[in-house]
């Protein structure tokens, strides 16, 4: 599932909760840890969420490092008395130290954002009233071409066709003109 934000009641947070309840629910056998407000649970999808270099992983005889920002995993094992868990990364077998949670977080749903460069047989977008900023024309076609298969908009189609006709775009001041013309000027000095 890909959903414009994190807040609300389609936004990730409570999506991952109502997912995880209902495809990976508690069952005997099946170990968990709780971390702060999340329960991580054998079984669950997970999002690496910001870059790790250090994470060592195997895969197929291999070693190498480096976890990255919106890999996704399974959790594979929950060994409390060794605190840490085993994940796997599409083939690359991690361990996460019961204290590098917090670079973790559920992926049973992702923002538009988390899944930019990604695809996936089906996807699903919850389409609601938000801030207006996400109910634009670039996120509902970053979403929607997430999907490879089947894309299924689930929400009001007045939403849809608002999205389709806002092509607002919003204006990214980050200086690089300004460095390049210095640049520029400093080449024409020599």
């Amino acid at each position: 599932m890909i959903t414009p934000s994190h807040r609300g009641a389609a936004g990730t947070e409570a999506l991952n909760i109502m997912l995880q309840q209902a495809l990976n629910p508690p069952k005997p056998g099946r170990r968990e840890k709780k971390h702060r407000e999340r329960v991580f649970r054998e079984g669950d999808k997970v999002m690496q969420i910001k870059n790790d270099y250090d994470i060592e992983w195997q895969k197929n005889g291999e070693e190498g490092c480096g976890i990255f920002n919106g890999d996704i995993g399974i959790i594979i094992s929950i060994l409390a008395d060794d605190e840490i868990m085993l994940i796997d990364f599409e083939g690359r077998l991690t361990r996460y130290d019961f204290s590098m949670l917090d670079e973790l977080e559920h992926a049973y749903a992702i923002t538009v954002h988390k899944s930019q460069g990604s695809e996936y047989p089906y996807v699903i977008i919850p389409v609601y009233n938000c801030t207006e900023k996400l109910l634009t024309r670039n996120l509902l076609y970053t979403a929607v071409t997430r999907a490879q298969k089947t894309v299924i908009l689930v929400g009001k189609s007045r939403l849809v066709s608002a999205m389709v006709d806002n092509n607002r775009q919003a204006k990214r001041y980050t200086g690089l003109s300004e460095i390049l013309k210095e640049g520029q000027d400093e080449s024409n000095e020599e």
